[in-house]
């Protein structure tokens, strides 16, 4: 019977040119539907394992395993698209805009952005569901007050993801702390050396980019025009807020997240009924099929017309073959092949560092999933720290950084496309402001190389 070997770094890059040779042609050229190259490429993979000497019952196997590890992100998912709809439809996000409009200055409307959004996230512990309610209304916000939309855009996710990875309640701070074989609460107070500074940075520069957009000439009839649409619309009063404070207070008490937004978006349909004057089979609706809106303003029916499970469904399919084609890689040991070429070199704290920053962005980049990211890059790396005896509460920061940060700038990616598809602006597009990203890797890459907030163990307790 043969036996299954590694793979040869020909074999791999051979394989991976084919993947985005596919993805690329699907996405950019042919306009074709990114889960369809995800699915071909899937056999890529297969036929490379059969080649390898795998079964494909062991393949298959590998396909469904990888599935089950992101199970809890499609679970969520399927609920923030029912809140998005029904929050909506029951003037939650609508009030929040109305407000936004209201009181925060132009000049300082970035950093508020930013600020509003890490609240969130840190509150409820999900960046989906900060983007999908809080990053709406800021993106609505910014819109009326003449903001580019991938600034604000950026101002979102930074605030969205700051959020995601201290948050004990988010689920890829817990899965990062958990593969890492890290305490969460350990996890959190390491990341937030690294953090803080970072957050204080992104913040002055938005400060700054908000001065210089937001300074200036502001219509402030358009201002008004916006805010008496919302009225005609919608009833806006500050207790239509209610239920967005109690999903908040809900999450913040560590409940469970699927369950909490799903009782949120139950909420958003009451109220969409006893509030809204919609009729019970329509509210209820909205769950599933998003919140629609025919208005003669462009503006009311781009922000509007949304949520909805059903407006998920796409992403739910980039998740689950994402996870697939993750969990066949996995299989295989590309990654782990890749690593091992340079495992010479991983000879001090700041190559190691910088190395695992790459593998987690190449993680998202070929499974097309944070939490493919996340569950392979501390395996991988894993014994690269330890041989040195760095403490994992480095390893499990440096793979939310490379793998969390950098998980929505990839187009193919869970995050990337919805995003996107929420915020209404591309990947691409957004991507340079994406600062807290750019500034938190910039930090870890300092901090390895100069050895700053780098711990080490004794040498019994890295190798247990």
């Amino acid at each position: 019977m043969k036996q299954a070997r590694l793979p040869s770094m020909i074999e791999i890059m051979l394989m991976l040119t084919m993947f985005l040779g596919v993805v690329f042609s699907f996405t950019a050229i042919y306009e074709l539907p990114i889960q369809l190259a995800l699915f071909i490429s899937w056999f890529f993979v297969i036929i490379l394992g059969l080649y390898l000497g795998h079964k494909y019952g062991e393949l298959q196997e590998a396909i469904t395993k990888g599935i089950t590890n992101g199970l809890e992100a499609i679970l969520i998912l399927i609920a923030v698209g029912a809140l998005i709809g029904t929050w909506i439809a029951g003037g939650v996000v609508p009030t929040l805009i109305y407000y936004g409009l209201e009181f925060i200055h132009p000049s300082i409307f970035l950093l508020a952005t930013l600020l509003i959004c890490s609240i969130t996230s840190i509150a409820t512990g999900t960046s989906w569901g900060t983007v999908g309610t809080a990053g709406i209304a800021m993106m609505a916000i910014g819109e009326g007050l003449g903001f580019p939309l991938p600034l604000v855009a950026g101002a979102v996710l930074s605030g969205a993801y700051f959020g995601d990875k201290l948050s004990p309640l988010s689920d890829s701070t817990v899965l990062a702390a958990t593969m890492a074989r890290v305490e969460v609460m350990a996890h959190v107070r390491a990341m937030l050396y690294l953090d803080v500074p970072a957050y204080i940075i992104t913040a002055i520069m938005f400060t700054v980019a908000g001065f210089m957009y937001g300074g200036g000439n502001v219509d402030l009839g358009n201002i008004e025009f916006l805010k008496a649409a919302l009225q005609d619309q919608f009833t806006i009063e500050v207790w239509i807020l209610a239920p967005a404070v109690i999903v908040i207070g809900l999450l913040a008490l560590k409940q469970p997240s699927m369950p909490t937004i799903a009782a949120g978006a139950l909420l958003g349909a009451i109220w969409a009924v006893v509030f809204q004057g919609m009729d019970v089979e329509a509210a209820i609706g909205t769950a599933y099929n998003g919140f629609a809106i025919e208005s003669d303003i462009k503006f009311m029916n781009d922000l509007l017309n949304r949520g909805g499970i059903n407006g998920m469904l796409g992403s739910v399919m980039v998740i689950i073959l994402g996870l697939g084609f993750g969990g066949l890689l996995e299989k295989l040991g590309v990654l782990k092949v890749i690593v091992s070429k340079f495992e010479k070199k991983m000879n001090s704290a700041g190559n190691v560092t910088l190395s695992t920053i790459v593998v987690a962005f190449l993680a998202n980049v070929f499974g097309c999933a944070m939490y493919v990211s996340l569950i392979l890059t501390p395996k991988i790396m894993q014994e690269s720290y330890d041989k040195l005896h760095i403490d994992r509460r480095v390893l499990a920061r440096n793979s939310e950084v490379g793998g969390t940060l950098t998980s929505g700038m990839v187009p193919w990616s869970d995050n990337g496309i919805f995003m996107a598809g929420i915020l209404g602006v591309s990947t691409f597009a957004y991507v340079p402001f994406m600062w807290l990203s750019f500034v938190s890797i910039a930090l870890a890459i300092i901090y390895g190389y100069t050895g700053k907030f780098i711990w080490y163990v004794k040498e019994k307790e890295a190798v247990q």
